[in-house]
């Protein structure tokens, strides 16, 4: 029974017509041939490892960290230079220094009036003052270059203090003008203990 209900159906299916019926399609004329794996596939080499081959070039990280080590040991240099000779600057030893030039007059008649510390350009106009002060170990030894309205000198100034308590002892407080005239200052200054 359910056979018949079902060829029914088909032919009632069939036998619709709808209102778009285009030409039937066409099989193409050759098929292409079906590929048939009848055989076993051929064996792929094996390897415990994979294929070696060369490894990418890997740039080195070292000339850019000598570079940067070199930078940075170049400023920190540099500032310590700086940050130094400041504090020679402001210290009162180096002031006592400069009061005691000024006031000789053997200095005043060589290097002239307006005797002042050399401005260096790399100093932004600071003089460099050479040498250490350390009043706290008992010893001073400094030179700096002064110039005056006619002409330039190096200040050499060396003072020790041989124990706590006792006051400095001068020995050496000179100035060698560029023209090499060396003249010996005679009010030599005492460094506060």
């Amino acid at each position: 029974m359910q056979s018949l209900r079902l060829q029914q159906a088909l032919l009632r299916g069939a036998s619709r017509c709808y209102a778009t019926q285009g030409p039937k399609q066409t099989p193409p004329p050759k098929l292409p041939e079906p590929e048939v794996f009848a055989d076993t596939s051929r064996p792929r080499p094996y390897s415990g490892y994979p294929p070696r081959r060369d490894l990418p070039k890997i740039k080195s990280k070292w000339p850019a960290a000598l570079g940067a080590l070199a930078v940075a040991g170049t400023c920190w240099g540099l500032f310590m230079t700086y940050a130094t000779n400041q504090e020679k600057l402001s210290s009162t030893v180096f002031r006592s220094i400069m009061r005691s030039v000024k006031a000789d007059a053997q200095i005043r008649e060589i290097l002239g009036d307006a005797i002042r510390p050399h401005p260096e350009w790399w100093l932004n106009g600071d003089p460099h003052v050479i040498g250490h002060i350390s009043q706290l170990q008992g010893n001073i030894d400094v030179s700096f270059r002064v110039k005056g309205s006619k002409g330039l000198g190096t200040v050499y100034f060396t003072s020790i203090r041989k124990e706590k308590g006792v006051p400095y002892t001068v020995l050496r407080f000179k100035v060698i003008c560029d023209d090499g005239t060396v003249v010996q200052v005679s009010d030599a200054p005492v460094p506060a203990t």
